[in-house]
C-alpha cells in the first residue's frame, strides 16, 4: 500500500486528481476527486512503483517513485534448542531479499549480531539456561530494510555433571552430581534396573540416596536438571551395582580387596608398624585387624572390641551432663562398635586362604573360643565345612576311664571320635542360647565366653554375614570328678539365626549330632523343619516359660509329631532360676550321650555335606592332590624306625658317625703321639667313606615323593607340606601312645634292659618334616663330594633353591641338627647363597633368638610373639635350632634398617634327653655360642620355678655372650622370668634382679676366669645390660586348669609387650646389619669355631677379617697423612733454621727454636686430635661391621698417642739438633764473613785507586795485584782463627751410654767401665753364653734340639746392628755435624728391640755388651763425620776454593764488564741448584711412599704379608725362603725396595713426581724473583727479599751467597732477567740429569728411604711366633696382642725331634687344638699343653685350623724344601706326612688366599 496526501486547490476547485501506477508487471489507476488523500492498496511489498499524478484540470503532472515497504520474515520459530545454541527459521518475505541480519539479545545487552542469505540460521556461543530475544530483519536487493520479526527462547540448561556414585551399600546407593548453570527448580532422578522403572523421585538437593535396593543387583541411574523456566536438562546417567552383604560389610571391616586375594600367613605375620605401636580401634577399618592381631597373640580378649571415638564421645556426653536428665541417661549410650564379633570372624575367615584359616582355628581353640564348623556365605546361600580349618587342632584329655592311671588322650580333633551336641533356635527366643552355653559348659569358678552371646562387648550390634554360622567347642575333661562337667569329652555346635532360614545346616547338625537341643518361643507356624527331620537325631525342645509367650497346645502337637516325651523337653519356669536351669540341661545331656552311640568325627561328616550340598574346604584340588601325595608317604610307614633306616637312610647313624668324625677332627682328643696332619687325613678318609656310602642309598621312593611334592606350585606345596607334617604327627601319636602304656607296665616290673630300650624307642619315635628335610640336606651334602661333573651331582644343584623358597615361604629351616648335634654347613651354606639370590638387594635381616631350659615354653613364647609355628615334632620338645624368616612391611625398612627378621627357636638347654651324656655341657655351650653369636636380640627365657637349672643355664649363656664380646659381637640381651603373674612383680623381684645381676658378676669371672680374659670384671662388661630394663615378667601360660582352660590374657600383653620392647630395641641397635650372605659367614664360621674347644682364641671369620682390614686401611691413611704432614712440617722448619743468617735481620737461634718447638706441639696436638677424631668417628659407625672390631678400639687409640709421642720426639730432636749445630757454626760463619768483606773492600779500593789514577792493567797485573791482595787476607785470616776444634764424639758418646744404663744398677755401670768404648765394635758382634740368664740353659737347649738362647740372641743382636747401622747411615748421609740426639735415638733403638725380646731371658751382660758395640762403632763413625764436617767448614778452606772466583770477578770489576748473565748463571749454579737438588732429596721420598700406598699390597700387614708369601711361592727359591724366616726384616726392607723398584721400572711414573716438585721450586723461585723486583733497591737489597720469601723453602748456602754477592756489580732488573732465564735452563738440566740418574741410586740418596718407611709400616712390632716364626700381622702401634693369619711348620722355625733329631712337621695353629705338649726356654724345659700356650705366651693369640687345608702353602714349602731346610739347620729331614705330598702349587695359592682372606 501507498498512501498519497495532495494540497487542497487554492480555489474553490474541486480535486480531479488522476493517479496512474505502474510496475514491472503491474498497472493501476485511481481518480481523485473529492478526498486529498488516498491509499492505493493491493501493490505488491518491496516493489518500485511509478507513479503518474495528473491534474485534469490544468493537465500538468507530477512523477513519483515510490518502493513499497518489504513485509518482515514470515513464520520465525525456533526449531532446535540446544545446552550453547539455538536454531531459528523462518519463510522468505515477498521481494528480493539480498540478506538477513539476525539479532540476539540477553536483556537490553546485544550478545551477537550476524548475517545470513538462509532462511534459517544458529546462534552459537550461547549461555546454557539462560532466556535470549532473537529479532530477524530481511534487507532486500535494493537496500531497503523490512521490520524485524521477533521471538524469543531459553537455551536448555546444562546436564548436571560430574554424576558420580558416593556410596553403595546392599540396599542403597548415593549419587552426588554438580548443579548445572541456571536457577535450578529440582532434578528429576530415575533409577532403573534392566528396562523396569525401580524408583523415580525429586529432590532440590544435589546428592540424593536411593534406599530399597536388592544386593548384588546392577542399576541404571539417570539425573536431569529442571530450571525456574521449566527448561529440563538432558539426563546425566551412570550405573553402579549394590554390593552384597558380604561385600558391604567386608569394606567397612577394610578387608575387601581380600575377598578375592585373601590373606595369606606371609602377609599376616610380615613385621609391621603397628606391631611396634599399638594404635586405638578408631573406625570398624581397624577393628578386623585390631582382632587378628589379637588372635594370632592368642589373646583372650581379642573378640572385645571397642572403637575409640565411640566411647570417648559417651564419657564426654556423661561428663558434659551435670544436671539430672533421666531420658537422656537412658537413650544417651551408643555402641562402641557397630559390628557383631561374629560379623568380624565371619569375615576373617572368608577373606583368609586356607593356611589363615588353620591359624585362626588353632588360636581361637587355644583361647577356648568356639571356632566355625559351617561357614556361611550369604550372597551365594552356601556353607562350606572347615574340616581343613579344623585339622591343626590337637586336643590332650583324661577321660573317666585313665583318672586312675593318670594317663592322657592326645588327638587330632578331626579323627576323634566324640559326641556332638548341637544347639539351635527356632524363631525368635527370649532365652540367649549362646549365654546359656557358656554356663553350661564353664565351672562356676571358671566361667569363661566361649560362644559371643548378646551381653558381651558388642555382642548386642545385630549379625549381618554370620547367620547361618555354625560354631563347635569341645569340652574336655581333666578326670577329676569334682572339676569335670562331664565325664567323657564332647563336642558342642551352635547354629546362629533359625533354622527355619539355614535348613541345610540344620539338616547337617541333625544328621552328625548325638542330640538336636532346639531353643523356641513359639512353635505354632515353625514345626515343619523339626517334622522334617524326624528320626536324624534325638531332639529335645528348650523353651523358656518365663516369656508366657509358650502355647502349650501348639508344643504339645510338635511333641506328639516328633514322639517326644518329658525328657526330651526341658522348661525354664518362674520358679527356676539360671543355675537350676543350667544344671538341669547338663544331666539331660549326659543322659542324651549316653544313650547315643552317634560319634562321627568331623573328617567323616565330608561326606554328610557333600550329600547336602555342602562345600567342603577340603575339596580343592590343589589339597587333594597334595593329599595323596603326602598319603603315598606315610602310607608306607608301619614301623617308624624301619621307616627311618630304609627310606632316611643318610641322617641316623652315618651321619651321626660323620659329626663325630668331624668335631674329633677339631678337638683331636684321641690323636695321642700320632702326627697331627697325618691323624686329620685319616678322619676326613673316613669322613669320605662316610659320604660314599651315604652316596651308594641314592634317593628312597619317599624322599623321590618329598621332592616332587615339594617342587609343585606353590598353594599345592604348601598343602603337602601341612598334610605330610599331619600325617606323620598322627603316626607318632599313635606310636608315642602305646609306648607309653607299655613304659608304665614294664615300670611296674622294674625290668631295666627293656625299659632302657622302651626309653630308645620314645626317644626315636619322632618323625616330622624336619627329618625329610634333613635327608634332602644330606643327599645334597654327600652329593658335594662327588666329582663337580658327575651327573647325580648335577641332578641335585636345584635342592638348596627349592629350600630357599620355601624359606621364603614362611616354612622353617633346620639349622642345628637336634638328634647329630651338628650344622651341615654345605648344605646350610647354599640355602642362604640361593635365598640372597631370590630376595637381593632386599636382604637385610635382623636376628632374634630365644634360649632356655627346656619345657619352659621357649617355642610357645615366639608363637604367640610373632604368630609362628615351629616345627615341633609330636611328643617332644624342639631339637637342635630352627630358623624363621619373616619379612619386614616397607613402612617400618627404614626404621629397623632391615628387610627381614630371623626368628630362630632352640632346643632346650640342660635337656634330661641328653643328661646322661658326657658331653651334654659341651652340647648346651655349643648352641648357646653359636645362636647367641647369629643374634641381634636374645631373649634368655628363665622359668622361675627352678633355682638351680636357672644358675645353670646362666652360666652357660654368661659364657656365650663373653665369647661374642671377644670377638666384637655384643648383642644385646632380655631375660624373661616366666610364671610370674603378681601385679607388683616388677618392684618386688627388685631384690631377686639384684641377687641375679651378682649372680651374673660371678658367672662373668668364672667364665672369664677359664676363657683366660680376667679383665671382664661383671656381666656389664660383657654386655649393655640394665637390671631394671633388661628383665620381663610374664605370668603363667593358662588362666586355669587345662584342657579347659584358655590362655591368659595377661600372658598374650605381656608377651605383647615384650614383643614392642624387642623391636624397640632393634631399632635402637647400633651394630651392622647383615645382609643374607654375611648372616652365612658368620653360620659359617662360628659353627667352626665353636667344635674348637677354646673359642675365644680360634675365632676369626672373614667378616671380622675385611672389617679388621679396613680399619686397618684408613688407620694407615690418617698415620701417614700425619707422618707427612710433619716430615713437611719440620723440613721447612729445619730449612728456616739452616737459613738464619742469608738475610739482613739475622734473628736469635734460641728465641727460633723456641718458637719452632711451640709451633710444633700446636701441629702435632692438631694432627692427634684429628687422628683420634677420625677414629672415634670411625668406631661410631653403624655400616662396615665396625662393631665386629670393638675389641681393638683402644689398642687404634694407644696406638695413636704412641704415634703423636714418637713423632714429638723425633720431631723435636731434630730441631735441637738443628739448631744447636747451626748455633755451633756462627762464630765460624762470622769469621768468613768478616775475611769475605776485607777481602772486596781490599779489592775495591785498588779498583778505586786505578780509576783516579786513570791506569789501566793487563790479566797478568790483575793477577798479581789480587795476589798480594789474597796473600794479606789469608795471612789475617791464619792470625784471627781460634774458633772451636774438634769434640771427642766418643767421650760425648760415653757419656750418654752411662747415663742409659745409670738406673740398671751398679753392676751395669762396672761393666761399661771396663771397657774403652774405642776398643768396642771393632770386630764382628758375636753373643756368648756369658749373656744368658744361666749356662745350664743353653745345654739344656742343646740337648733338646730346640733353636738355642744363643742363636736367638744372636739374632736379636745382628738385628738391632742392622736397625741402627741404618740409623747411623742416614744421619752420615745428611753431611751434617754430630750432635748427642743421634746417640740417645740409638740407644732408643736398642732399649725397644731389647723390650720386644724379654722372652729371650737375656741379662745385663748382654745388653752392656750390645750397647758398647753399637756404641763404639757409631762413635768412630761419627767422630769422622764430625771431622769432615769441621774439615768442610774451615774458613780457610772456603775462602780458598773461592779464590779463582774472586779473582775473575776482581777483574771484570776492573774492566767495567756487564756482570748480569754472568751473576745470574753464577748465582744459579751456586746458591739455587744446591738448594733445589737437595729440596727434591727432602721431598720425593713422602712421594714414592704416598704411590706406594696407593698399591693394594701396602694396604694393611695382612695384605702385604699375602703378597710377600704369593711372591716367594711363585718364585720357589729356597734361599729367599730361609732368609724370609731367618732374617725376617733384612729380607722384608729388601723385598720392599725391590718392589718399589720394579713399581717405578716405568720412568715416566719417577719423572711425573720428579717434575711436579720441580715445577713447585720453579714456581717458588719465579714468584720470589717476581716479589723482590717489586722493590726498587740495588742488588743486595734484592737479593736479601729473594731469599726472604724462600727461606722456608729453600736451604740456600751461605757460603755460596757470600761468595756470590762478593764484587758484584750487576743491574738489578738485567739480573732478574737473567736469573729467570737461567732458572728454567736449571730445571730443564736437573730434568734431563734425573732421568738419566738410575732409580736405585735415586732410592738410595733420598733424606727418607721409602723402603725404609713402607717396611717400618709393614713390620711394626716385627714379632714372630714363638713356635713357627711367622710374623705378627697385628695393625696399630698399640696393639698388645699378636697374631697372624697363617703359621707354619714347626720345622721351619727349627724345631726338631728330640730323639730323630728330625725337622718336626706339626704346625702350631693344628697343635693348640690337640692334646699335644711343648716345652722351651720360656718353659725352662718344663712340658706344657698346647691348649694352654697362652699362659706361657699371653701376647699371642693363635687361632686353630679351622680345616685340613688351612696350612696347605707351608704344607707345601715344608714337602719342596725338606732337604734344604734340614741341611740348613743342621738337622734330618722331617717325615713327611702322606696328605702332605698330594698338595700343588695351585692348591697352596689357594689355601693362601683363603688363610689371608683374599678374594
Amino acid at each position: 500500500m501507498v498512501s498519497f496526501a495532495v494540497e487542497p486547490p487554492s480555489s474553490s476547485q474541486t480535486f480531479d486528481l488522476v493517479i496512474n501506477y505502474c510496475a514491472a508487471e503491474q498497472r493501476g489507476t485511481r481518480v481523485l476527486t473529492d478526498t486529498p488523500s488516498v491509499d492505493i492498496k493491493g501493490l505488491c511489498p518491496g516493489i518500485e512503483y511509478m507513479f503518474t499524478i495528473t491534474r485534469r484540470i490544468q493537465s500538468s503532472q507530477t512523477y513519483v517513485r515510490v518502493v513499497t515497504a518489504p513485509i518482515p520474515p514470515l513464520l520465525l520459530s525456533v526449531s532446535d534448542i540446544r545446552t550453547d545454541s539455538v536454531t531459528l527459521s523462518w519463510e522468505p518475505p515477498a521481494g528480493e531479499v539480498q540478506n538477513y541480519t539476525v539479532t540476539c539479545c540477553r536483556g537490553e545487552e546485544v550478545i551477537q549480531e550476524l548475517q545470513t542469505d538462509e532462511s534459517s540460521v544458529t546462534i552459537g556461543a550461547l549461555r546454557p539456561g539462560q532466556q535470549y530475544l532473537f529479532s530477524v530483519c530481511a534487507q532486500l536487493q535494493n537496500g531497503h530494510k523490512n521490520e524485524p520479526a521477533v521471538t524469543s527462547a531459553g537455551t536448555k540448561p546444562d546436564p548436571p555433571a560430574a554424576c558420580i556414585v558416593n556410596d553403595i551399600r546392599a540396599d542403597s546407593v548415593t549419587l552426588s552430581w554438580e548443579p548445572p548453570a541456571g536457577e535450578v527448580q529440582n532434578y528429576t532422578v530415575t533409577c532403573c534396573r534392566g528396562e523396569d522403572v525401580v524408583h523415580e523421585l525429586q529432590t532440590d538437593e544435589s546428592s540424593v540416596t536411593i534406599d530399597a535396593l536388592m544386593p548384588g543387583q546392577q542399576y541404571l541411574f539417570s539425573v536431569c536438571a529442571q530450571l525456574q523456566n521449566g527448561q529440563k536438562s538432558e539426563p546425566t546417567v551412570t550405573s553402579a551395582g549394590t554390593k552384597t552383604h558380604v561385600e558391604c560389610v567386608l569394606e567397612n571391616l577394610g578387608l575387601e580387596k581380600h575377598y578375592n586375594e585373601k590373606l595369606c600367613l606371609n602377609k599376616m605375620l610380615q613385621i609391621d608398624e603397628k606391631t611396634m605401636i599399638e594404635n586405638n580401634v578408631m573406625s570398624n577399618k581397624d577393628v578386623a585387624w585390631y582382632v587378628l592381631k589379637k588372635l594370632m597373640m592368642v589373646n583372650v580378649t581379642a573378640r572385645s572390641v571397642k572403637c575409640s571415638q565411640v566411647s570417648d564421645s559417651n564419657c564426654s556426653e556423661n561428663f558434659d551432663n551435670a544436671i539430672l536428665d533421666l531420658q537422656n541417661l537412658v537413650t544417651s549410650f551408643t555402641s562402641a562398635c557397630t559390628m557383631n564379633p561374629l560379623d568380624i570372624i565371619t569375615g576373617l575367615f572368608l577373606c583368609s586362604d586356607g593356611f589363615v584359616q588353620q591359624e585362626l582355628s588353632l588360636k581361637m581353640s587355644m583361647c577356648q573360643f568356639a571356632v566355625p564348623l559351617l561357614l556361611p556365605n550369604c550372597d551365594t546361600n552356601q556353607c562350606t565345612l572347615m574340616l581343613w580349618a579344623l585339622r591343626d587342632i590337637v586336643k590332650k584329655y583324661r577321660p573317666k576311664f585313665l583318672s586312675e592311671s593318670k594317663g592322657f588322650r592326645e588327638e587330632c580333633i578331626v579323627h576323634s571320635e566324640i559326641p556332638m551336641i548341637s544347639f539351635v533356635r527356632i524363631g525368635e527366643c527370649s532365652l540367649s542360647k549362646s549365654e546359656i552355653l557358656n554356663k553350661l559348659l564353664s565351672n562356676s569358678q571358671q566361667y569363661h565366653d566361649i560362644f559371643v552371646h548378646h551381653n558381651m562387648q558388642s555382642g548386642d550390634c545385630p549379625r549381618t554375614i554370620s547367620n547361618g554360622l555354625a560354631e563347635i567347642t569341645w569340652y574336655l575333661p581333666c578326670g577329676n570328678k569334682n572339676i569335670d562337667i562331664f565325664d567323657e569329652p564332647v563336642a558342642v555346635a551352635n547354629l546362629r539365626g533359625d533354622i527355619s532360614s539355614f535348613e541345610t545346616q540344620f539338616s547337617f547338625l541333625c544328621q552328625t549330632s548325638s542330640a538336636v537341643f532346639v531353643f523356641f518361643d513359639s512353635l505354632e507356624y515353625k514345626c515343619k523343619q523339626l517334622v522334617a527331620l524326624k528320626g536324624k537325631a534325638e531332639i529335645f525342645l528348650i523353651g523358656n516359660h518365663q516369656g508366657g509367650k509358650i502355647c502349650l497346645k501348639a508344643l504339645h502337637k510338635v511333641a506328639t509329631e516328633l514322639g517326644l516325651t518329658n525328657s526330651n523337653i526341658i522348661m525354664k519356669t518362674n520358679q527356676m532360676n539360671d543355675a537350676d536351669f543350667v544344671d538341669k540341661l547338663q544331666k539331660t545331656i549326659r543322659g542324651a550321650i549316653e544313650s547315643s552311640k552317634m560319634r562321627m568325627p568331623i573328617e567323616q561328616m565330608a561326606s554328610t555335606a557333600h550329600e547336602l550340598g555342602v562345600h567342603v574346604d577340603e575339596d580343592s584340588p590343589e589339597c587333594q592332590k597334595a593329599k595323596k601325595n603326602a598319603d603315598a608317604i606315610t602310607a608306607e610307614i608301619n614301623d617308624m624306625l624301619k621307616f627311618k633306616e630304609t627310606q632316611l637312610p643318610m641322617q641316623g647313624q652315618m651321619w651321626n658317625e660323620v659329626t663325630s668324625l668331624e668335631k674329633e677332627g677339631c678337638k683331636l682328643r684321641k690323636a695321642g703321639s700320632e702326627n697331627i696332619d697325618e691323624y686329620r687325613f685319616n678322619l676326613d678318609e673316613q669322613i669320605r667313606d662316610l659320604r660314599k656310602k651315604q652316596n651308594s642309598f641314592g634317593i628312597s621312593d619317599s624322599m623321590s615323593c618329598f621332592l616332587i611334592g615339594i617342587s609343585s606350585p606353590l598353594s599345592e606345596r604348601c598343602f603337602f607340606l601341612k598334610w605330610l607334617r599331619i600325617n606323620l604327627d598322627n603316626i607318632s601319636r599313635e606310636k608315642l601312645s602305646w609306648l607309653r602304656e607299655l613304659y608304665k607296665e614294664k615300670s611296674k616290673a622294674s625290668n631295666s634292659n627293656e625299659i632302657k630300650e622302651i626309653d630308645r624307642q620314645l626317644s626315636n619315635s619322632s618323625l616330622g618334616t624336619e627329618h625329610f628335610f634333613r635327608e634332602m640336606g644330606q643327599i645334597y651334602e654327600a652329593s658335594v663330594s662327588l666329582p663337580e661333573n658327575d651327573p647325580s651331582r648335577q641332578q641335585l644343584q636345584h635342592l638348596p633353591r627349592l629350600c630357599a623358597q620355601l624359606l621364603l615361604d614362611g616354612f622353617p629351616l633346620e639349622l642345628v641338627d637336634g638328634d647329630a648335634s651338628n650344622i651341615p654347613l654345605k648344605w646350610v651354606s647354599d640355602v642362604l647363597t640361593q635365598l640372597n639370590e631370590l630376595v637381593s638387594p632386599n636382604n637385610k635381616i635382623r636376628v632374634i633368638t630365644v634360649l632356655g631350659v627346656q619345657s619352659t615354653g621357649k617355642s610357645t613364647l615366639l608363637n604367640t610373639m610373632f604368630g609362628v609355628q615351629f616345627a615341633v615334632s609330636s611328643g617332644r620338645c624342639t631339637r637342635g635350632a630352627f630358623m624363621l624368616l619373616i619379612r619386614i612391611s616397607e613402612d617400618i625398612k627404614a626404621t629397623l634398617k632391615c628387610d627381614f627378621l630371623v626368628i630362630i627357636d632352640t632346643e632346650g638347654l640342660k635337656s634330661p634327653e641328653l643328661a646322661q651324656l658326657d658331653d651334654s655341657h659341651e652340647h648346651d655351650n655349643e648352641l648357646a655360642t653359636l645362636v647367641v653369636g647369629l643374634s641381634d636380640i636374645t631373649i634368655i627365657n628363665i622359668a622361675m620355678e627352678n633355682s638351680t637349672e636357672m644358675r645353670d643355664i646362666l652360666q652357660i649363656v654368661v659364657h656365650a655372650f663373653l665369647r661374642m664380646k671377644e670377638v666384637g659381637k655384643k648383642p644385646k640381651c632380655q631375660f624373661v622370668h616366666q610364671n610370674v603373674s603378681d601385679v607388683s612383680a616388677h618392684d618386688k623381684n627388685l631384690r631377686d634382679r639384684k641377687l641375679l645381676l651378682q649372680q651374673l658378676n660371678e658367672m662373668t669371672q668364672a667364665a672369664a676366669k677359664m676363657e683366660s680374659k680376667e679383665e671382664n670384671k661383671s656381666f656389664i662388661d660383657v654386655m649393655d645390660y640394665d637390671p631394671n630394663t633388661g628383665n620381663w615378667y610374664i605370668p603363667g601360660l593358662w588362666n586355669g586348669n587345662p584342657p579347659m582352660a584358655p590362655v591368659n590374657a595377661g600372658y598374650s600383653e605381656a608377651v605383647y609387650e615384650l614383643k614392642k620392647k624387642v623391636m624397640h630395641n632393634l631399632e635402637k641397635c647400633e651394630s651392622s646389619v647383615n645382609d643374607i650372605v654375611e648372616f652365612r659367614e658368620w653360620i659359617t664360621s662360628l659353627w667352626k669355631a665353636v667344635k674348637h674347644e677354646n673359642f675365644i682364641f680360634s675365632f676369626r671369620n672373614s667378616l671380622v677379617a675385611d672389617a679388621y682390614m679396613r680399619l686397618c686401611t684408613e688407620y694407615n691413611k690418617w698415620e701417614w697423612e700425619f707422618r707427612k704432614d710433619m716430615y713437611s712440617w719440620v723440613t721447612n722448619a729445619e730449612t728456616k733454621i739452616c737459613n738464619i743468617g742469608i738475610v739482613a735481620e739475622k734473628p736469635d737461634i734460641g728465641e727460633v727454636l723456641t718458637c719452632l718447638k711451640r709451633e710444633a706441639q700446636t701441629e702435632l696436638c692438631k694432627w692427634e686430635t684429628a687422628l683420634l677424631h677420625n677414629l672415634t668417628d670411625y668406631f661410631r659407625q653403624t655400616e662396615g661391621h665396625v662393631y665386629l672390631v670393638e675389641r681393638y678400639r683402644e689398642e687404634f687409640f694407644n696406638g695413636a698417642k704412641i704415634l703423636r709421642r714418637e713423632i714429638e720426639s723425633s720431631v723435636i730432636n731434630q730441631l735441637t739438633a738443628t739448631a744447636e749445630i747451626k748455633q755451633a757454626m756462627e762464630k765460624v760463619d762470622k769469621i768468613k764473613d768478616n775475611h769475605t768483606k776485607d777481602l772486596e773492600e781490599r779489592v775495591c779500593a785498588l779498583i778505586e785507586k786505578c780509576r783516579k789514577e786513570k791506569r789501566t792493567m793487563t790479566d797478568q797485573e790483575l793477577d798479581e795485584e789480587f795476589n798480594k791482595i789474597w796473600k794479606t787476607t789469608v795471612t789475617n785470616l791464619d792470625k784471627s782463627v781460634s774458633y772451636a776444634k774438634c769434640k771427642n764424639v766418643f767421650a760425648q758418646v760415653g757419656h750418654e751410654l752411662r747415663a742409659n744404663i745409670l738406673h740398671k744398677g751398679s753392676h751395669a755401670s762396672e761393666l761399661v767401665n771396663q771397657k774403652k768404648l774405642e776398643d768396642c765394635g771393632l770386630d764382628n758382634f758375636v753373643v756368648k753364653p756369658e749373656g744368658m740368664l744361666k749356662k745350664i740353659k743353653n745345654t739344656a737347649a742343646k740337648l733338646l734340639h730346640f733353636e738355642d738362647g744363643i742363636m736367638a740372641a744372636q739374632k736379636m743382636a745382628d738385628s738391632t746392628i742392622t736397625a741402627c747401622q741404618q740409623f747411623i747411615l742416614e744421619k752420615l748421609q745428611r753431611e751434617t755435624d754430630y750432635h748427642d740426639t743421634y746417640i740417645q735415638e740409638i740407644l732408643k733403638i736398642i732399649d725397644e728391640k731389647l723390650l720386644c725380646n724379654q722372652q729371650l731371658k737375656t741379662d745385663i751382660v748382654f745388653e752392656v755388651s750390645l750397647k758398647q758395640h753399637i756404641c763404639g762403632d757409631a762413635s768412630r763413625r761419627f767422630q769422622k763425620m764430625h771431622e769432615d764436617f769441621m774439615h768442610k767448614n774451615d774458613p780457610y778452606t772456603c775462602l780458598s776454593k773461592n779464590k779463582q772466583k774472586f779473582c775473575t770477578d776482581f777483574k771484570d770489576v776492573f774492566n767495567e764488564k756487564d756482570q748480569c748473565q754472568k751473576k745470574a748463571n753464577e748465582f744459579t749454579n751456586l746458591c739455587l741448584r744446591p738448594a733445589v737438588e737437595t729440596f727434591l732429596t727432602r721431598s720425593l721420598g713422602p712421594d714414592i711412599v704416598s704411590e706406594m700406598l696407593t698399591c693394594h699390597q701396602f694396604n694393611t700387614r695382612t695384605v702385604f704379608q699375602y703378597y710377600v708369601l704369593l711372591n716367594l711361592i711363585s718364585n720357589e727359591n729356597f734361599d729367599k725362603y730361609l732368609n724370609y724366616i731367618d732374617n725376617y726384616e733384612n729380607f722384608i726392607k729388601e723385598w720392599i725396595f725391590q718392589q718399589i723398584v720394579v713399581h717405578f721400572s716405568d720412568t715416566c711414573k719417577i719423572s711425573e713426581i720428579e717434575n711436579k716438585q720441580l715445577q713447585l721450586c720453579m714456581k717458588n723461585i719465579t714468584s720470589a724473583i717476581n716479589q723482590a723486583t717489586k722493590t726498587n733497591g740495588n742488588l743486595k737489597e734484592f737479593i736479601d727479599d729473594f731469599c726472604k720469601d724462600l727461606i722456608d723453602k729453600l736451604v740456600i748456602s751461605q757460603d755460596a751467597l757470600g761468595a756470590f754477592m762478593i764484587l758484584n756489580n750487576a743491574n738489578q732488573e738485567q739480573f732478574a732477567y737473567w736469573l729467570t732465564k737461567c732458572v728454567k735452563e736449571m730445571i730443564q738440566s736437573l730434568q734431563n740429569k734425573y732421568k738419566k740418574t738410575p732409580f736405585a741410586i735415586k732410592l738410595n740418596s733420598l733424606s727418607l728411604k721409602p723402603h725404609h718407611e713402607l717396611s717400618d709400616k709393614m713390620i711394626v712390632c716385627g714379632q714372630q711366633c714363638p713356635f713357627c716364626k711367622a710374623p705378627c700381622e697385628a695393625g696399630g702401634k698399640g696393639h698388645t696382642e699378636h697374631w697372624t693369619s697363617l703359621h707354619q711348620s714347626q720345622g721351619l722355625g727349627r724345631f726338631r725331634d728330640n730323639n730323630s733329631v728330625k725337622l718336626i712337621c706339626d704346625i702350631c695353629s693344628t697343635l693348640v687344638q690337640s692334646e699335644a705338649n711343648f716345652r722351651c726356654l720360656a718353659t725352662f724345659f718344663k712340658w706344657h699343653p698346647y691348649k694352654q700356650y697362652a699362659k706361657i705366651f699371653p701376647n699371642w693369640k693363635i687361632s686353630p685350623d679351622v680345616s685340613l687345608e688351612a696350612s696347605d702353602y707351608w704344607k707345601y714349602v715344608m714337602v719342596k724344601f725338606n732337604k734344604d731346610f734340614a741341611n740348613a739347620y743342621n738337622a734330618k729331614p722331617a717325615e713327611i706326612p702322606k696328605p702332605w705330598k698330594s698338595i700343588g702349587q695351585k692348591q697352596a695359592i689357594e689355601s693362601l688366599k683363603a688363610a689371608f682372606y683374599i678374594h
